[in-house]
């Protein structure tokens, strides 16, 4: 059975989740693990029929165990500990706040990770701006910035550069060859959200100042260790654990069993009042949690088309080809895709002027926001967002915004990197 054949589950589920909620809301909300699983099973059996039953099966549990479980259950932890730290007062909610709370958010991003940033920023963005009557423009920029844009500073801030890293990548090699790519994409957009929220913010009753506070040092204590376990994983190698015909590395295992003992920690002592301001609910994991399962459940075949495609050693091609497949397939196996088509030789590759690894990197890292599937923090901020009554554009409108705005500057910083 040819890989293109193969890869049509996947397609069914992109298209699913990009018409159904669109055109049927209520159906789809209420159906959505049935369909969703029904592309899975479609996969299923296209592997069995290939491969035989014993094989397929194997290979969705080897999936389920090496790639889902440790994602979802960090993306979880994060998710749980993001939402048990209440910030409140502060200069946000005006024009200048909200400029301030996007760039130390896009800053942040790099020292604790895109996912880690987003969860801790995003609840008090949108409590802040809870008296507004249009606020989508301030989520957007979010996804932009913090989630997805601000952590190309570190292997700390995007799975991608993780990738790297735990492949031979300097942990310092982000900062020297992404900083500029970044400003020359974060200023036009910081530019643009604040030329627009002080338009809608003119048509607002201004907010009464409040002192700011910070609240949920546990959570913060907690968030913190899980960061600075995480790039252990490039420097700790205990060997493989066998965990039912599956193989997972045991610096992994180790990082998911610590995310989630950070989980059973912050529900058992986290106030409820910190939960409520931030309206926090496990509900809204649910449709990020079996998305991203059936993402990892179908993928395979996409990246065997990906690994037969040949591109010459030209830097533009590889910073739109890695990123038009970022934008719309996982960002992190993408980057590993290209790596590997590079040479896969870290040193080679980081040696100066890298202009190869720089545009895969750029491209993993910068088109993240153009859809929902680009990066892990864009589907959590807009469950997070719709939860809090912001109407959030669907899959196709949001995805034609970023088009819009990102491309110009796409464009801009291939006439001058690459």
């Amino acid at each position: 059975m040819g890989q293109l054949s193969l890869s049509i589950p996947f397609a069914g589920i992109l298209v699913s989740f990009a018409v159904f909620p669109a055109l049927a809301p209520r159906f789809w909300h209420r159906r959505m693990a049935t369909i969703i699983g029904g592309w899975v099973l479609l996969g299923l059996v296209q592997q069995t029929l290939g491969a035989g039953a014993l094989p397929a099966v194997r290979g969705l549990w080897q999936v389920t165990v090496e790639e889902f479980m440790p994602f979802i259950v960090l993306l979880l932890a994060l998710y749980a500990l993001g939402g048990g730290i209440a910030i409140t007062g502060g200069p946000w909610g005006r024009p200048l706040g909200n400029l301030l709370l996007l760039g130390f958010g896009a800053i942040l991003a790099s020292l604790m990770g895109t996912i880690g940033a987003s969860l801790l920023l995003i609840h008090p963005l949108l409590a802040a701006n809870g008296y507004r009557f249009e606020k989508r423009h301030l989520v957007l920029a979010f996804i932009i910035l913090v989630g997805n844009c601000g952590g190309a500073l570190s292997p700390l801030g995007d799975p991608p550069l993780l990738v790297g890293f735990l492949r031979g990548v300097p942990f310092f090699w982000p900062l020297i060859h992404l900083w500029l790519p970044l400003l020359v994409l974060a200023a036009p957009v910081l530019g643009l959200t604040y030329v627009l929220d002080v338009y809608f913010a003119r048509r607002e009753a201004r907010p009464r100042p409040q002192k700011l506070r910070v609240k949920g040092g546990l959570n913060i204590g907690l968030l913190l260790a899980l960061m600075l376990a995480i790039p252990l994983e490039g420097v700790w190698r205990p060997g493989q654990v066998d965990i039912l015909f599956a193989k997972l590395p045991g610096e992994q295992l180790a990082v998911t069993a610590l995310a989630a003992a950070c989980i059973a920690l912050s529900e058992q002592f986290t106030p409820r009042a910190i939960r409520s301001h931030n309206r926090f609910a496990w509900s809204a994991m649910r449709e990020v949690a079996i998305l991203f399962f059936a993402i990892f459940a179908t993928i395979g075949p996409v990246f065997a088309l990906l690994q037969q495609a040949h591109l010459p050693e030209q830097p533009v091609l590889w910073f739109w080809a890695s990123g038009i497949a970022s934008a719309v397939l996982d960002a992190a196996p993408t980057y590993l895709i290209f790596f590997q088509a590079a040479g896969g030789h870290a040193a080679s590759l980081a040696a100066p002027p890298a202009r190869l690894l720089t545009a895969l990197s750029a491209g993993a890292v910068f088109f993240g926001p153009i859809t929902y599937l680009g990066n892990a923090p864009n589907l959590m901020i807009r469950a997070i967002a719709a939860r809090r009554g912001v109407r959030m554009p669907g899959f196709f409108a949001f995805a034609g915004m970023m088009v819009l705005v990102l491309t110009p500057i796409y464009v801009l910083m291939t006439l001058l990197f690459f």
